[in-house]
């Protein structure tokens, strides 16, 4: 394939995803491939958590900027090496670099889709969005995201399986397991390295600590959007889950 370090040619889900896996499985200069995948991945990341942060400001944009590639690749970092070796114990004959370059691959597409949806994010805070619907939102684009990386990354290992012989069918239900858990990581790691997206009086903050997870987060800003009216207790309330300080300070 010509123009091998074009942006197309390093994203799986831009033209046949058959003739990707072939030419990544033909490959013996994969290094190169991988550090393009790499940048190319911050890159997207990158510019996705600017519009992200841009509603509380320049310097939480550029905050959430470099959290957002960097929570990406924590997750993997953390996730990688016990998959990999679970597949080599099934009997995977896949390279490193090529387990590696597949991955990598799923991650560009899940950044490049991310991207995809900046004008309806960049839409929704020029026009005075709603702080827990924009947080709504996000999740859901990096939920839409994640979906379609980690699809791509399932056909590249059924394609190594009945294409290559060299994947085992096993390893390809273990992968099913193993996003799952990647996500996981993935959530714990984003709320503690939160805000990506603060509220407006609240101002700049690298990290703010919040009682409750995730979860009781999501439910909390439905419940702000279904009734914005209702009264919740605040950070200084023992029974309290999720509520964000608006002052910026704990009591």
């Amino acid at each position: 394939m010509e123009n091998k370090s074009s942006f197309i040619s390093l994203v799986p889900g831009l033209y046949n995803k058959d003739e990707f896996f072939n030419e990544i499985f033909n490959e013996q200069k994969t290094w190169g491939r991988i550090w393009r995948l790499i940048l190319l991945f911050i890159g997207l990341t990158f510019l996705y958590g600017l519009i992200m942060g841009c509603y509380s400001g320049i310097a939480q944009a550029l905050t959430a900027g470099i959290k957002v590639p960097v929570l990406f690749l924590l997750s993997l970092i953390i996730c990688f090496p016990a998959f990999f070796v679970i597949q080599y114990i099934l009997g995977s004959k896949m390279k490193l670099s090529h387990m590696s370059i597949i991955i990598l691959s799923g991650y560009v597409l899940t950044g490049a889709i991310m991207v995809s949806f900046a004008p309806i994010i960049i839409l929704f805070v020029l026009t005075g969005g709603n702080y827990y619907f924009l947080q709504l939102l996000h999740i859901a684009v990096f939920a839409v995201g994640g979906i379609f990386g980690m699809k791509t990354v399932l056909d590249a290992l059924k394609y190594s399986c009945e294409q290559k012989n060299i994947y085992p069918k096993t390893g390809v239900e273990v992968f099913r397991f193993w996003v799952i858990i990647l996500a996981f990581v993935g959530i714990q790691l984003a709320w503690n390295m939160q805000p990506f997206l603060a509220e407006k009086t609240q101002g700049y903050s690298l990290f703010k600590k919040y009682k409750g997870n995730f979860y009781t987060a999501v439910i909390y800003s439905i419940q702000q959007l279904t009734n914005p009216e209702e009264k919740t207790v605040r950070h200084s309330d023992k029974n309290s889950q999720f509520i964000p300080d608006t002052t910026g300070t704990e009591k």
